[in-house]
């Protein structure tokens, strides 16, 4: 959930000053005596007291304008499972190949041993500095001395060389606050829209006007000063089946509007989509490498030279850039080395990779566009503000006919038609070379489907022998496709499938279409189970859900304020005919059951017939919705309950005497 809190710094009216930090290791008898109790019984750490500020500022080094972002936290650790706490990591953004500086670094250790206050302060030779990618680094250490009921402490001072996305605020985290503040002050000269994302609200907020706050060529500017506050926030507890964290978390986040410089002249930083496509198609990492049909004008007879339609042109294209050009693990929706190059190297990241595509496509005279997106641990896009910089994938949408199609080279093994899980986000931004930009929901295109057939006959020795067929598209499709090539061959998957399953042994194999990627994955096991046995074999105990078994309840909170997102929907169909011979009767078996989720967002059968010496079981899962809305989370999590327990029954035969 978002609400838009402030569009204009402008108007507000001078008020007294009224925030300020809080003592350093001023430690009271009041925070030693805490219990985890005050918010949640099953929290390992809470932050007693939390506050920040950002303000942009003149760095005389560099000349240029910075945030100055200062941080101060106290938080007190329960018992061994909060001790990660002390593991602090500073994360800096990386422009130009130079990270955000972080300075006035401090950090203690508080314990009260013996009635007595010990103080262990941290060793700044004990922090190190980690790149992570070429955009991204953290500072890191780990507080010294921790014991159950230790306080830490730290504070620190960041400088960000980019005041567009001006310094963000999260009140949650995965441990609960009693108390969080944020002052952000802002020169007058510049105007951010502010959005609050979350459920929770805030306790307080208040303005005032700080005057003279920035120097700036002489002149002297006034800056608005917003203080946020927020006490007593729950956790935010991360589960199964969800997007980026930080569409649900409470935070407040900023986004630069416009701007006034100090000759009078406004200028817009939050532009229009007619901006943003004039920006985008003439810019010489996106819209130029669009255009590259002639790196594909002599390659073009060569690919084509099979097809027959539009539609497996099409395939033929993009199976070529798929296999030519792989990705080097960078994504972004520009260009980085240009689609020529891409080529000459067989390498790229995701924009040089489907722009290319775009380009390949649109040599053979196919439509081609275009589609920017938020993948899902990106978070989701601002649809009120055009910002680019929140787009950071790009995806081909293929138009033949009245049909469309969603493509994404850049992911091995991935079909025709199908885009990766990380790409399932909602909505993306369609931008045509000749046309305005619009909205596209971005969806799978197809059902997560899997179907298992086992037949078997229960032998005179107490053993199962028997075939089992497993038909797969979609997801599961992509995923065991993804294990076959992770474990080099098909008999070392298989080996690896064979050690999970202790009572199980597969006697032979055959696997058919995995390089076949537009087609149903199939895969052959005969099986040798070792059913349970009791009193030699006067009873056998054969559990039916040993395939495709949900063994884990994937929803466990007491409370869930974001949605369930599948990424798509999903089916499960399991058969199983089981042979047993005259002298056994059937016993027990798991209890016929058929229960649905309201609105029809899913079903689940099972069901078990006994004749002719013949056991007939039939299982059935299906999930028709992709996204669950947060008001269906307790069907979904009674839903799975059920199902769970149902699954630890058995069917067991029993021996005439």
């Amino acid at each position: 959930m978002k609400y838009l809190l402030c569009c204009a710094f402008l108007l507000l009216a001078a008020l007294p000053t009224y925030a300020q930090d809080f003592p350093f290791a001023a430690i009271t008898h009041e925070d030693i005596a805490l219990k985890n109790t005050v918010i949640d019984s099953n929290a390992n750490a809470i932050v007693l007291r939390e506050f920040g500020t950002a303000a942009i500022e003149e760095d005389a080094g560099v000349g240029r304008l910075v945030v100055a972002y200062r941080y101060h936290v106290r938080l007190k650790i329960f018992n061994k499972q909060g001790y990660e706490q002390a593991n602090i990591s500073i994360p800096q953004h990386i422009y130009n190949d130079v990270p955000d500086q972080v300075s006035e670094l401090k950090a203690v250790t508080i314990n009260f041993i013996d009635g007595q206050f010990r103080q262990s302060q941290l060793d700044l030779k004990k922090v190190f500095n980690e790149k992570v990618s070429k955009y991204s680094a953290n500072t890191k250490f780990t507080l010294p001395n921790i014991m159950d009921g230790s306080i830490i402490e730290y504070s620190y001072t960041v400088h960000i060389p980019y005041i567009f996305n001006f310094k963000s605020w999260n009140f949650q985290t995965d441990i609960p606050k009693l108390h969080s503040q944020y002052i952000a002050s802002i020169p007058a000269l510049y105007n951010y829209n502010v959005v609050l994302r979350g459920a929770l609200k805030l306790k307080d907020t208040k303005a005032e006007i700080s005057k003279e706050c920035l120097r700036i060529n002489g002149t002297q500017i006034d800056c608005s000063k917003m203080t946020y506050t927020m006490e007593n926030i729950p956790a935010f507890i991360e589960e199964e089946h969800m997007t980026a964290p930080t569409n649900f978390i409470s935070a407040i986040y900023f986004e630069l509007s416009d701007y006034v410089l100090l000759t009078g002249g406004k200028v817009n930083v939050t532009k229009t989509w007619k901006n943003v496509d004039n920006e985008l198609t003439s810019d010489r990492s996106f819209g130029a490498q669009m255009k590259k049909k002639d790196a594909f004008k002599e390659l073009m007879p060569e690919i084509l030279k099979h097809t027959t339609d539009d539609l497996s042109k099409a395939q033929a294209i993009y199976n070529y850039i798929a296999k030519n050009i792989k990705s080097n693990g960078y994504i972004g929706i520009y260009s980085e080395t240009a689609v020529k190059k891409a080529l000459e190297s067989h390498s790229g990241n995701t924009g040089d990779i489907n722009l290319a595509l775009i380009s390949a496509l649109s040599a053979a005279d196919l439509d081609a566009e275009a589609l920017i997106l938020s993948t899902r641990n990106n978070g989701e896009l601002n649809k009120i503000f055009p910002v680019i910089s929140n787009f950071n994938y790009v995806v081909v949408k293929l138009n033949i006919g009245e049909k469309s199609y969603l493509l994404d080279a850049s992911v091995p093994l991935l079909p025709f038609g199908m885009l990766p899980l990380h790409c399932m986000n909602g909505q993306g931004r369609v931008i045509n070379l000749k046309k305005p930009s619009y909205w596209y929901d971005i969806s799978s295109g197809q059902k997560d489907y899997i179907r298992y057939n086992f037949t078997a006959t229960l032998t005179k020795d107490g053993k199962i022998k028997g075939e089992l067929l497993t038909y797969s598209t979609g997801y599961s499709a992509l995923q065991k496709r993804k294990a076959i090539e992770a474990a080099g061959t098909i008999a070392e998957y298989v080996e690896k499938l064979d050690e999970k399953m202790p009572k199980i042994s597969i006697t032979n194999h055959e696997i058919i279409n995995v390089d076949s990627l537009n087609l149903t994955l199939i895969e052959k096991y005969e099986l040798l189970i070792n059913s349970q046995e009791s009193d030699g074999l006067s009873q056998i105990f054969f559990n039916p859900f040993f395939i495709d078994r949900t063994s884990k309840n994937p929803f466990n909170l007491s409370e869930r304020n974001y949605p369930v997102d599948l990424g798509a929907a999903s089916e499960r169909r399991v058969t199983i005919i089981l042979n047993v011979p005259d002298d056994f009767s059937l016993a027990d078996q798991p209890k016929d059951m058929s229960i649905g989720l309201p609105d029809n967002g899913g079903r689940y059968l099972t069901s078990t017939n006994f004749s002719d010496h013949v056991i007939s079981f039939s299982q059935f899962l299906q999930l028709n919705k992709p996204i669950y809305d947060p008001s269906e989370y307790f069907s979904l999590k009674e839903f799975y309950s059920q199902i769970i327990q149902n699954q630890k029954t058995d069917i067991i035969l029993k021996k005439a005497k």
